[in-house]
């Protein structure tokens, strides 16, 4: 059982007496839980520990791993930079968790100096590494580091992360423990850093009360909107890492909890006994998600099955020519077309055409589904192991007619288009966080690269929508 010990913790800076001051002692029973927790892991035999951040760099498709060879940081940000610690990465175990996570089809970078260069991100661990490393070292807990970031998947993308270091650990027979930093709900009080939202509170008692009876199917089936309005930090890592705690009988124990700054802070201990198959949770969440795959293949419109085959194929290497298609006589006339793709709810991919460029809409659609997952600016590519993971949906334009001002917009209903000399910018209507006119024009502009000041004509347009 080389997965030894999990836990939770929070990062508040001001828990340190270097940081914090008298202010610290608020806030006892977390640094004294924190204490208590080095002390189990200590007790575990631990080899290695991997930790997981939510304020690690993070990569919209892939989990970093801070593969610095030795990793350092400091409370130089919060007025204390002469408390820093530094730890050696065990590259051994984290180049192993890349692959096994790979087997799983989830994407793990190692993110060395080069690359980190390259991409203009910082590698010095934030403070939701130090500040439980620091009460960790307080502890006399002095081990080898693995330093990853969260990532933003699915709950099943995220519990496999831990399955891949349980799996690691197993292969390299490291004894490992396993941490999620992260802070609860930050709408607790009125004077909470993210304001107020009575969301908060239950959100926190449901956690605490999930992680006391070890319910993680439970826990990974929290509310969307719950856990939105809590303005939680620590859902991802803590996820991460039950997973590595998979088909493990486990004894579960909250040493602390309290919010007196707004913030929710949790500690707790999570102590694997060994094997137990009713608690293979991963099946479940894999045969849920072929099961949801099923039903909305099954419900799709036509265009939105073009467009996914399409992309597909391309990406599979077997393209075919949309020429051979059959077109039904509903799509047999042209029109520009957008095809957008979503993962998890959040964008994935989107481009199309204001205008028709192909014979018929069908092509259109093919055509603008290959360059949504393969063109989009905004994002890498689409890959082989992402094709079951997306949302497809597909917005015919209906041809577009000019407008005098925003009165004549209606955001649910009509998209627009600006036009500056050359340059022009669409935007497509009943878009998710775009509420009036004024929102969307000026987000067409910018996609147009045109000045929020400057004049354009506007022109408006319906789409059919197909999902």
């Amino acid at each position: 059982m080389p997965v030894v010990f999990c836990g939770i913790m929070p990062h508040p800076p001001i828990a340190l007496p270097e940081v914090g001051g008298e202010e610290s002692n608020i806030i006892r029973s977390t640094r004294a839980a924190m204490l208590e927790l080095g002390r189990l892991i200590k007790e575990s035999g631990a080899e290695t520990l991997v930790m997981i951040s939510p304020h690690a760099t993070v990569f919209g498709d892939a989990i970093a791993v801070n593969a610095m060879p030795q990793t350092k940081g400091d409370f130089g940000a919060f007025g204390a930079a002469q408390v820093s610690l530094d730890f050696q990465y065990d590259k051994e175990l984290g180049s192993e968790i890349g692959w096994q996570a790979e087997e799983l089809g989830l994407p793990v970078v190692e993110v060395d100096q080069k690359l980190s260069h390259k991409l203009g991100i910082t590698l010095a661990l934030d403070h939701g590494f130090m500040v439980p490393l620091y009460f960790l070292a307080k502890a006399e807990v002095h081990l080898p580091l693995v330093p990853c970031s969260m990532g933003v998947f699915s709950s099943e993308k995220l519990y496999s992360f831990g399955v891949a270091v349980k799996k690691a650990a197993e292969v390299n027979q490291t004894k490992v423990a396993v941490i999620a930093s992260g802070d609860l709900s930050h709408r607790l009080t009125p004077e909470a850093p993210a304001g107020y939202d009575e969301k908060g509170k239950e959100f926190d008692q449901a956690i605490v009360s999930l992680i006391k009876a070890m319910d993680v199917y439970g826990l990974l089936s929290l509310e969307e909107d719950l856990c939105e309005r809590a303005g939680e930090c620590g859902l991802r890592p803590i996820t991460m890492m039950l997973g590595a705690l998979d088909g493990l009988a486990c004894k579960s124990g909250v040493l602390s909890y309290e919010g007196p700054f707004g913030v929710g802070y949790m500690v707790a201990s999570l102590v694997p006994t060994g094997p137990d198959s009713t608690r293979g949770i991963l099946s479940i969440l894999q045969q849920e998600r072929k099961q949801k795959l099923a039903s909305m293949r099954h419900q799709e419109s036509y265009l939105v099955q073009v467009a996914r085959q399409s992309l597909e194929s391309y990406i599979k290497e077997q393209w075919k020519d949309p020429a051979s298609y059959d077109i039904p006589k509903e799509f047999a006339g042209a029109a520009g077309a957008f095809v957008s793709l979503k993962k998890d709810g959040n964008l994935r991919g989107c481009i199309g055409t204001m205008g028709p460029t192909r014979k018929n809409i069908v092509q259109e659609v093919a055509y603008n589904a290959v360059s949504a997952g393969t063109q989009d600016p905004r994002f890498y590519p689409v890959r082989l192991d992402e094709l079951d993971e997306l949302n497809v949906s597909v917005d015919v334009l209906m041809p577009p007619e000019a407008i005098n001002g925003l009165n004549q917009l209606d955001v649910k209903k009509y998209g627009v288009i600006v036009r500056k000399n050359s340059k022009s910018g669409l935007l497509l209507p009943d878009l998710e966080g775009v509420d009036t006119p004024q929102q969307q024009v000026a987000i067409a502009k910018q996609k147009a690269g045109i000045g929020p000041e400057e004049e354009v004509e506007l022109e408006r347009f319906e789409v059919i929508r197909y999902s």
